[in-house]
């Protein structure tokens, strides 16, 4: 989160990697085990904050998650020894019902080696709008 220059206050909003070419996820998603995020290096997001989840080698977006807690560091850990704990708001189960990330305005190349990035207002609203109505239609 951040101050605007009439105080207000504006929120962030994050698409977070999961999964990667050596070690994709599966078809099923358990909405259960979503309950951190890992990066390599410090994260910016805040509590508060809300995310879309990203299936990297599906290239489709399965979720909308709140950031729950502040990141923390992990010094035994190589990789990805940055984590913070996130907590599942809507969540797409089977990830041949999610929708593609280029749906939303992202493409899968500018995500390249990273594990989450910054969306806009316009692709987070898209992304969550995508994401409820794959929702819906699995659940009719």
């Amino acid at each position: 989160m951040a101050l605007e220059s009439g105080g207000g206050v504006v929120i962030t909003h994050w698409l977070l990697v999961r999964g990667r070419g050596e070690k994709p996820l599966d078809r099923h998603v358990v909405r259960a085990e979503i309950r951190a995020h890992s990066s390599s290096k410090r994260p910016s997001v805040e509590p508060g904050e809300n995310a879309v989840l990203y299936a990297a080698v599906w290239q489709a977006i399965f979720g909308v998650v709140e950031v729950t807690g502040e990141p923390e560091h992990d010094p035994v850990r190589r990789r990805w020894a940055w984590r913070f704990p996130i907590r599942p708001l809507a969540v797409v189960e089977d990830l041949h019902d999610a929708p593609p990330v280029e749906a939303a305005g992202v493409f899968p190349q500018s995500l390249w080696r990273h594990s989450h990035i910054r969306l806009s207002q316009e692709q987070f609203e898209s992304a969550r709008w995508l994401i409820e109505a794959a929702l819906a239609r699995s659940s009719a």
